[in-house]
């Protein structure tokens, strides 16, 4: 347990300029602080006591203003800077060493049963305010650039279609 959140603590001065040093980090950081509720009310989720996992969620996101659901499956390394705006629903899976900016929304495009948000591979970074919607697949080292929608699978790497982030 304590040497994630000495990663998350590297994570977040490795990813963020502004990040000072650990202290700094581990108080004030809202991305930071959502991932480790995100991580207990995953493990109550895990467990079937679903409604504590549901009630402990629903705690953090009042105190971050970031949303992930304790169903949702997130790897390591996994950043959110500036964090407000970001909802991450039940059926998401987020890889290894991803970086989400504020306003993220990683939801479902309807209502129905099954996987219904997308999963986002390793080594991605989402720019602010973009709208991943469905059961789409985001490939490994794509850059999603900020406001932009996508309900498509991305299956390539970084294109120059794609706005430096």
């Amino acid at each position: 347990m304590f040497a994630r959140i000495k990663e998350d603590l590297n994570t977040a001065l490795l990813r963020d300029p502004a990040a000072r040093n650990k202290l700094e980090v581990f108080l004030t950081y809202p991305g930071v602080h959502a991932v480790w509720n995100y991580r207990i009310s995953h493990w109550l989720w895990q467990r079937n006591l679903r409604l504590i996992a549901r009630i402990f969620s629903n705690r953090a996101r009042r105190r971050t203003g970031i949303e992930i659901h304790p169903g949702a499956k997130i790897g390591r390394r996994f950043f959110i800077d500036h964090g407000i705006g970001v909802v991450i629903g039940e059926t998401t899976v987020i890889g290894d060493d991803v970086m989400l900016y504020h306003n993220v929304t990683l939801g479902a495009r309807r209502f129905a049963t099954g996987k219904r948000h997308p999963t986002i591979g390793n080594r991605v970074t989402i720019g602010a305010g973009a709208k991943i919607l469905g059961p789409v697949t985001i490939a490994d080292d794509v850059r999603i650039p900020y406001n932009r929608v996508v309900l498509e699978d991305i299956s390539f790497e970084v294109h120059e279609y794609f706005y430096e982030i």
